[in-house]
């Protein structure tokens, strides 16, 4: 279609046609006027009557004879040689065109027409959508055949055309925290529905979607949009834009909220001034655009002056107090709206008399007035940054250090950008790139806390937005963030960071889930990406349906790795779909990570090398957490503890875990291999004050174990050998009843301890718990036993002519050495078994962190104790003998014996474990490791020497036994022994020798 150049072009259509039924419309043809026709779009009648006829004709003219070429007789082009002649009996205009001198054509429909749906959708409007109505007026460029159509019938009674459908709304006025519904009743099919809204001075509508306040809900026949805890930025003009019967169509409601006191800016919020120095004050009350009418007075208003002042989006009304008041005075500014309570929003103003404490002026900053001792004063923020500043008078009239909440006014916009996005108003895909390209020039600005956090706040709300939303980046937008990401984590940690933490704990914890976040949005077609900066390492790679192994390596200090084998990523391809890997490393992290560790790390504060790996799966469209992954964190220097940032511990602030992860850490090289089921963030934690493990005390300990097991077993094979020769009084057997079964319990208690190395630790481990429960039941039924024992010798000790049966004693023995030791290792696995607090990270053995340790070591230190007091009451009783207990020499003979006994297992028991405590103490040496594992792993050796070859019966069997003669004088000696010496006494005698 051509046009010529003349400023005006009409398209007409809908002719009343009188002429034969026959009448069809033909091929396209020329006017009389040299206007082209369009095709029919509705034409059947009987003979000789007028029927409606919508043609598509094309008049070029100028402005001076259109009239005259309207006046003529025309031709209709459907007419031909072999129908009857038709008449054009008039002419309706639809459509009205301009021609501007940029080349675009902008047509507006005329009234009753309007242009259709499908011209809509591929058209841009004229301007303002409500200066003619929807799709009332549209840009042609080039310019298209076309024109407006006829709109449904007008509703009875009036000149308009009937809209298919109605839109009501519960309340026109919305009172704060209610939930707005409107509601579109249609009986029509209805497609292409969207929610708009227009606040109070928006130049256009926004686009309403789902979020945390928006709700929309749909049914045949209705739609209802719902606005939760509504507020006076939610108020404004609301339109419902849709499609039916071929045409858009719009309605509107308006919504109005009333204002709350906390919406109101009050600039201070209370003063103390000296009128003395100051003669006058100003008070500020400002309020935001809203579609309600208020006026604003001060009261009390003698002696002042109020004025009007405007700013973009608010206004304020300022009272200037010319003069002092002589006393304390309340000011309030009242807002007055027809039909709402009033609303007062009071300022106390507190008069400097003589005699109070004042803190001086000061312009170091910011002009800070004196100030009455125990008040604050206030200051507006400098020029481009939103807020107030505080500085408190302290009671002695020294001013505190300055506080407040001053953002930069760039910054801040974001935030609320990015805030009413979450919150479902604005286009998700098209403002969330827009926001993190701008912020990346907005992160050079961050000078204060409350920047750092509204920058941080903005990172959160897009990746919420983005996952909701079903958003996929391109690359400038990810590049953006992890430039933002970089220039954050460079930020001060003293001045910034420290006081964004105070105020809100998760920050770092946010700020990484939002990064991981956004990191594996990026679009399928833009894969593969990698980014390298100074705090920010990114790599994707889009893998096939059928993945092999994932590799990826960072040229970082230290250096990093990791591999997802085949296997955990062959099931995410069995639909055809391609996998994506994201991973992302960050430096200097976690140092912004709270110091909070899960069950199983205990309250130590650790140390990190600086690295946070996180690897991020997507296939479908669907994050996955499940797989393993394989990682290499380089040397660390320290016992390490493969660890993942859990975001749900600690009531959402996150913390440090180990469930699901093993640490591997190679003989041969310093790399610390960590080894995790699921896919999340991941680091490495070491502790500073735990000393590290060394090939030498791991030799040594092996040593001496195997040691002790032998030196156990050939104590077992000297009691097999001479067992009914030492045992043939009461007091000799129940005494070497209690050091066999210490042989026994240690013996298999030094094998436990010495395969538990062989098997994978963790509290998923059914072998290395039992193996942990073993250690400690068998080490504490070793020490029981030695507590039966000094028990009986003390009784015999000190009931001389009060003897207890042997069988009696044996079973008070047997409850005490195993039932006793039981106890307290079934207390312990039920009690720190479900806080993860009963192994020790890395080993089959009782955890020091959380208090399983100390359910061995404090009965252990118990029984020493005991066997010392024994010790002692043996002392006493042989420096102060009775002479009812028998001749001085024989009696001064049992003690003796008594005080040998003691004197070689208490010691050696002990102290052994004494160091044991000492050990788990912070900072301590590696000499009390070394002196603990030499005596720990040789207690065997000790029974052996001590309990066992020392007796004097048991030499004597022996050499009986291999060298088959014994010494006559030997004979005659144990016979008068039994012969002169009464039977408790020389039970303790034969037993101790």
């Amino acid at each position: 279609m051509i046009y010529s150049a003349v400023p005006l072009l009409l398209l007409a259509v809908t002719l009343p046609l009188v002429g034969s039924p026959a009448a069809q419309v033909s091929q396209p043809g020329q006017s009389q006027t040299g206007g082209e026709s369009g095709q029919q779009l509705n034409q059947k009648s009987g003979a000789g009557e007028s029927v409606l006829v919508s043609v598509y004709v094309r008049l070029d003219f100028s402005n001076q004879t259109w009239p005259l070429t309207l006046s003529r007789t025309l031709t209709p082009p459907f007419a031909s040689a072999s129908s009857p002649p038709a008449t054009l009996a008039g002419l309706g205009l639809t459509t009205e065109c301009n021609v501007h001198h940029d080349g675009r054509t902008y047509c507006a429909c005329l009234p009753g027409y309007q242009w259709n749906a499908s011209v809509c959708s591929c058209r841009h409007p004229c301007g303002s959508p409500r200066s003619l109505g929807p799709c009332g007026c549209l840009v042609f460029s080039p310019p298209e055949a076309g024109y407006c159509q006829l709109l449904p019938p007008a509703a009875p009674a009036s000149c308009l055309p009937s809209v298919p459908g109605t839109l009501s709304l519960n309340s026109q006025v919305q009172m704060p925290g209610n939930t707005l519904n409107l509601t579109l009743v249609t009986g029509h099919e209805t497609t292409n529905l969207n929610w708009f809204l227009r606040p109070a001075g928006s130049p256009r509508p926004i686009l309403l979607q789902p979020g945390t306040q928006v709700s929309l809900t749909s049914s045949p026949g209705q739609a209802v949009l719902s606005i939760l805890n509504i507020s006076h930025k939610w108020a404004g003009e609301y339109t419902c834009r849709f499609e039916a019967q071929g045409f858009r169509w719009e309605l509107y409601q308006v919504v109005k909220v009333p204002l709350q006191v906390t919406d109101v800016a009050r600039l201070p919020d209370q003063l103390s001034i000296s009128c003395a120095t100051s003669s006058g004050f100003q008070l500020s009350c400002c309020l935001p655009s809203t579609h309600l009418v208020y006026t604003a007075s001060w009261s009390p208003a003698e002696g002042s002056k109020a004025s009007l002042v405007n700013t973009p989006g608010s206004w304020c009304l300022v009272l200037t107090v010319q003069r002092c008041p002589a006393a304390d005075t309340t000011y309030t500014c009242e807002l007055q709206s027809p039909g709402l309570t009033p609303l007062r929003v009071p300022v106390s103003v507190t008069i400097i008399q003589d005699g109070d404490a004042t803190c001086p002026e000061d312009s170091s900053a910011v002009a800070w007035n004196v100030t009455k001792a125990g008040h604050v004063a206030q200051a507006p923020c400098p020029v481009n940054r939103t807020g107030v500043v505080k500085r408190t008078c302290g009671p002695d009239g020294s001013w505190e250090p300055i506080h407040g909440g001053c953002t930069d006014a760039g910054v801040l916009a974001l935030f609320h950008r990015a805030w009413l996005l979450r919150a479902g108003q604005g286009w998700p895909a098209v403002e969330a790139p827009q926001i993190l390209a701008e912020l990346s020039e907005q992160a050079m600005v961050v000078s204060s806390p409350s920047d750092l956090l509204a920058l941080l706040g903005t990172i959160s709300f897009l990746a919420k937005v983005v996952v909701d939303a079903r958003i996929q980046l391109n690359r400038s937008a990810l590049e953006a963030l992890l430039k933002t990401t970089d220039k954050v984590l460079d930020l001060d940690t003293s001045s910034l960071w420290t006081p964004a933490q105070a105020q809100k704990p998760s920050t770092g914890s946010d700020l990484l889930l939002a990064v991981e976040t956004l990191a594996r949005s990026l679009c399928p077609q833009d894969h593969p990406f990698s980014v390298s900066l100074q705090n920010v390492r990114l790599q994707t790679q889009l893998l096939g349906p059928f993945p092999a192994d994932y590799r990826v390596s960072f040229r970082t200090q230290p250096p990093l790795r990791a591999h997802i084998p085949r296997c955990s990523l062959a099931p995410l391809g069995r639909n055809g779909t391609n996998v994506s890997i994201t991973s992302l490393v960050l430096q200097k992290l976690d140092r912004l990570l709270p110091s909070s560790y899960g069950q199983g790390l205990g309250d130590s504060v650790y140390a990190t090398p600086g690295l946070v790996l996180a690897i991020s799966v997507m296939a479908g469209g669907q994050a996955f957490d499940q797989g393993e992954v394989i990682m290499d964190f380089g040397g660390t220097g320290s016992t390490p503890h493969c660890v993942f940032w859990d975001h749900s511990l600690f009531r959402g602030k996150g913390g440090w875990s180990d469930e699901g992860c093993q640490a591997q850490t190679a003989r041969a090289s310093p790399t610390t291999r960590c080894v995790c089921r699921h896919l999340t963030a991941f680091s490495v934690l070491t502790s500073p004050n735990t000393v590290p493990e060394n090939l030498t005390l791991e030799r040594l300990s092996q040593v001496g174990l195997g040691t002790s097991i032998v030196a156990l077993l050939v104590c077992l094979g000297v009691y097999r050998l001479v067992w009914r020769v030492v045992v043939r009084s009461k007091v000799a057997y129940l005494r070497h009843t209690a050091l066999l079964n210490v042989a026994l319990c240690l013996l298999a208690a030094d094998a436990c301890f010495l395969g538990a190395p062989l098997l994978p630790p963790g509290p998923r481990s059914p072998l290395c718990l039992a193996a942990a429960f073993l250690c400690h039941f068998l080490y504490l039924a070793t020490f029981f036993w030695m507590l039966a024992q000094a028990l009986m010798l003390a009784h015999q000790l000190l009931f001389v002519f009060d003897q207890l049966s042997q069988c009696r004693v044996l079973s008070l023995m047997v409850v005490l050495g195993y039932v006793c030791p039981m106890g307290f290792a079934g207390a312990a696995l039920a009690l720190y078994l479900p806080r993860g607090q009963y192994l020790r990270e890395g080993a089959c053995w009782l955890s020091g962190k959380g208090g399983a340790l100390y359910t061995f070591v404090g009965p252990v230190l118990a029984i020493v104790g005991v066997n010392g007091l024994v010790l002692a009451m043996a002392v006493r009783k042989l420096l102060r003998p009775s002479p009812s207990e028998g001749p001085r020499a024989e009696r001064r003979q049992a003690l003796l014996a008594v005080i040998k006994a003691l004197l070689v297992l208490t010691p050696i028991f002990g102290l052994t474990w004494g160091l044991g405590l000492a050990t788990l103490l912070e900072e301590v040496s590696t000499v009390p490791h070394y002196i603990f594992t030499i005596l720990n792993t040789t207690q065997g050796v000790f029974i052996l020497l001590f309990g066992c070859l020392m007796d004097k019966k048991i030499r004597e069997a022996l050499l009986k036994r291999f060298c088959r003669s014994q010494s006559p004088n030997s004979t005659i000696s144990l016979a008068t022994y039994e012969t002169y010496i009464p039977e408790q006494s020389k039970g303790r005698s034969e037993d101790t020798r």
